[in-house]
């Protein structure tokens, strides 16, 4: 018996080109960042909010998927379509100042990502020492 492997998803794969690199350029201007890196937060902070849409667990990005999930949001009229797409609702973003991201709630994230069949970038998803947690939709962790 041989195993079989199944291709996982990218959250590139659920924009479009022009939005994905608009996003990352955002990312590399506003952070200073390099493109791979750039690319790789982009592609995470998509495929979280997707996931998010729809996860039965409360999900909270990590602190560098945060810097592409917030450069997502940037992009208002996009951000707003995709939400109503894959929620049926606007995913709103609170910043919580104070209530710092835990190793335990990125890494539920992270799997629930996996669960999902998206390709999870291991090196993307660590915590710093960050006093704010980006995780609320309108109040309600995201995905719940």
């Amino acid at each position: 018996m041989s195993a079989t492997q199944v291709a996982l998803r990218t959250g590139r794969e659920l924009i479009d080109e022009e939005l994905f690199d608009s996003i990352v350029k955002m990312v590399m201007h506003e952070k200073g960042r390099d493109r791979e890196f750039a690319e790789q937060v982009t592609d995470q902070a998509v495929a979280f909010v997707y996931v998010a849409a729809t996860s039965t667990v409360p999900m909270v990005p990590s602190d560098d998927v945060d810097e592409g999930l917030h450069a997502f949001i940037l992009h208002t009229p996009d951000h707003h379509a995709f939400c109503q797409k894959h929620a049926g609702r606007f995913m709103h973003h609170n910043v919580r100042p104070g209530v710092p991201r835990t190793v335990e709630d990125v890494t539920r994230s992270a799997q629930a990502m996996k669960a999902a069949g998206f390709q999870v970038i291991d090196g993307r998803w660590s915590v710093g020492d960050t006093e704010f947690q980006c995780d609320s939709d309108c109040g309600r962790p995201y995905g719940s």
